[in-house]
């Protein structure tokens, strides 16, 4: 009788557990497509020269303190894709989509499709050879398949 006291106690802690792991999942997709329509919203093709792509720290990339300010603690810690680009007479740093990323060509003028600071999409490559497959792990094939889903969806 004991036994079965504890395993139905665990076994509602367990469900609440997955209760509100479910809320909050769905709260977070939700107000993630709604940035994601904000972006598509905002967005606008610009021709760009990208001079240098790289994965650094959002603080090591020359951003303005503003952005700086108003990004989450997290993510400043953690390494994000970079592009410096010159737009105009203008050398830039902005951040780039996850799932084209790799696909961004250095020292190449390319279109691209860019929300505020954030490259959502390239549209035109001009004189540029594509790039070759890189042999990949099981992880990074999964991380791309995953952003180029959320980037649909």
């Amino acid at each position: 009788m004991n036994i079965w006291l504890i395993l139905l106690i665990i076994g509602i802690i367990i469900a609440i557990i997955l209760g509100v792991l479910y809320y909050v999942g769905n709260k977070m997709q939700k107000k993630q497509e709604v940035q994601r329509a904000q972006l598509d919203e905002m967005a606008q093709t610009v021709s760009m020269l990208v001079i240098d792509k790289k994965r650094m720290k959002i603080t090591d990339a020359g951003f303005p303190r503003m952005v700086i300010d108003n990004i989450p603690k997290r993510a400043k810690m953690s390494k994000v894709p970079i592009v410096k680009a010159k737009i105009g007479p203008k050398i830039t740093p902005l951040l780039c989509d996850e799932a084209i990323f790799d696909d961004v060509p250095v020292k190449a003028e390319i279109k691209a499709v860019v929300s505020g600071i954030y490259i959502t999409n390239i549209k035109n490559l001009r004189n540029v050879a594509p790039p070759e497959p890189e042999k990949k792990g099981i992880r990074a094939k999964l991380s791309k398949k995953s952003a180029e889903y959320m980037r649909r969806h």
